[in-house]
This record gives C-alpha cells, structure tokens and sequence, in this order.
C-alpha cells in the first residue's frame, strides 16, 4: 500500500491507483498533489511529475532540491521552458517536451523515466504527478487528452506505481469532466474552503 500523508488523514492505497485532484484555481489541488509525491519521496520512493503548468526549475524548488543527482529517483517532464523559447538539454532528472501540445515527446519523456527507475535504478515504488490535464485540454483534443492519460494511467498501473492529476473543475463542462473522470479509480475535490470529498479505493486509516 502507499501511504497519502497527513492531509488526507493517513488513508492508504493500492498500487496502481490513479487519483484525480479536482476543484476551483487557488484551493490547494496542486500543493496535495506536490504533497502525496514529498511523501513518498521522503521515504525514498521514486517521483516522475509531468509539468504543463511549470518549468523544471520551480517544480525543483517546490521540492526543495538545489543540485539533482543522477542516482536520485526524481524525474521532470518540462512542457513549459522550450514552449517559452527557452533552450534546453535533456538531462538524466529533466526530459523536455516542446510545449503541452507535444503529447508524444511527453509520453515518451515519462516511458524513458519509467524504464530509468525500474530498470536502471531497481526502484519498484514510484509516484506520478500530471499538473495538469487542463492545460493539455487547451492545446489538444478531449480525445486525444483522453488516450493519452490512458496510457498514463495503464503504464502506472503495470508498474505497480500510484498516479495523481490534477484538472481544474471550473475550467471545463461536465461532459468533459465526467469523460475524464472514467480514467481514474479515485477522486479528491477541493472547493474554496479546502477539501469537501474523498473517494478512494480500498483506502484505510
């Protein structure tokens, strides 16, 4: 099981559970997501964060990390910094895509992360983060945003990893929402006041 932390009042999760954190912009979603990743990090689990929203430098300093080492089961795929027209270099701990339209350099920076901790480094217990499926709802379609966290979630599940995305509520109708929400074995949801639900499966306290 993997434990969540304090904020979700110490509930536990099989692997292969995939989360989705929903509500309102400003109401904490991401600051949970980051935190259940923390979590696990502290215990040397392995974390892989697909950003559309930041660049690999601040998600770093979100971690509290100055000098990423290679042996260090941290992974970052940066959709923001070439989209600013920033130049970049791949590196063992940041894998960038050109910009949250690029579906496939994403999928392939998270596949080449995935086979890195469990093959290279034998790190069996990781935790995923998408933040968020809003921003890749902007640039492309609902079905390709849909197969292609299908293939996130799957790939999760096959490595016995947990996942955890966020979507801003606000953003899109519920047709949407409820499409995507078929992906995901659990939900959180925030409002303006914090969180208002968890359903999880097979959770405990």
């Amino acid at each position: 099981m993997y434990e969540l932390g304090e904020q979700l009042d110490g509930r536990t999760v099989a692997p292969g559970t995939n989360i989705l954190v929903t509500g309102p912009p400003l109401t904490g979603k991401r600051r949970l997501a980051s935190n259940i990743l923390r979590h696990g990090m502290d215990t040397d689990e392995g974390a892989i964060v697909i950003t559309t929203r930041d660049s690999a430098d601040r998600i770093l300093a979100q971690f509290d990390i100055e000098n990423p080492t290679d042996e260090q089961p941290l992974g970052i795929v940066d959709c923001v910094t070439e989209h600013i027209g920033r130049s970049t270099t791949d590196t063992l701990t940041v894998k960038y895509a050109t910009s949250p339209v690029d579906i496939s350099g994403i999928g392939i920076g998270f596949s080449n992360f995935i086979e890195y901790f469990y093959g290279e480094l034998g790190h069996e217990r990781n935790r995923v983060m998408v933040d968020s499926l809003s921003t890749l709802l902007v640039y492309s379609t609902l079905q390709t945003v849909f197969e292609f966290m299908h293939a996130i979630t799957s790939r999760v599940d096959d490595v016995d990893a947990i996942g955890v995305h966020v979507i801003e509520s606000t953003a899109h109708d519920e047709a949407t929402l409820h499409t995507i929400q078929q992906l995901f074995d659990g939900t959180v949801e925030f409002d303006e006041s914090g969180i208002t639900a968890v359903d999880l499966p097979e959770s405990s306290r």
